[in-house]
């Protein structure tokens, strides 16, 4: 179903983030990121492609296996969609170097997103990385 006026456009665009989160970040339904994702995507972090932005999601599930991303702000104009989010998980493997500790632990983000095609094409991604390894005890 295509949006006919701007606004119930970037509405659809923000349920699109939203299934993000809910049914890949928070369940593992990698199946579903092609669907989500476009298959030239990019990112400020470097990755490109579904298949980098999979990666992405089940090396973040591997080691926080519990992870539950709740979405704090979403807004948007046009072919943007801007959410501000919040992580809660358990430390149960190995992640960015530093072994399992079981510790629970916190972590916020914002990301712009940009989508084309019905497809998120690009993201712009600010996350408090310090705090999560300060909570990890490993700096």
């Amino acid at each position: 179903m295509t949006a006919t006026n701007p606004a119930e456009q970037n509405l659809q665009h923000q349920e699109l983030v939203r299934r993000l989160y809910e049914d890949c970040f928070n369940t593992g339904k990698l199946e579903l990121v092609p669907e989500i994702i476009a298959t030239d995507f990019s990112s400020n972090r470097g990755e490109h492609g579904h298949a980098e932005f999979t990666a992405n999601i089940a090396g973040l599930r591997k080691a926080f296996p519990d992870v539950h991303f709740v979405i704090e702000d979403i807004f948007g104009a046009m072919d943007r969609v801007a959410v501000r989010w919040s992580f809660n998980a358990t430390h149960s493997a190995p992640f960015a170097g530093t072994a399992a500790t079981g510790k629970a632990v916190t972590q916020q983000g914002n990301v712009i997103y940009q989508i084309k095609h019905n497809k998120i094409a690009q993201a712009w991604v600010q996350i408090d990385r310090l705090g999560l390894m300060q909570q990890l005890g490993a700096l």
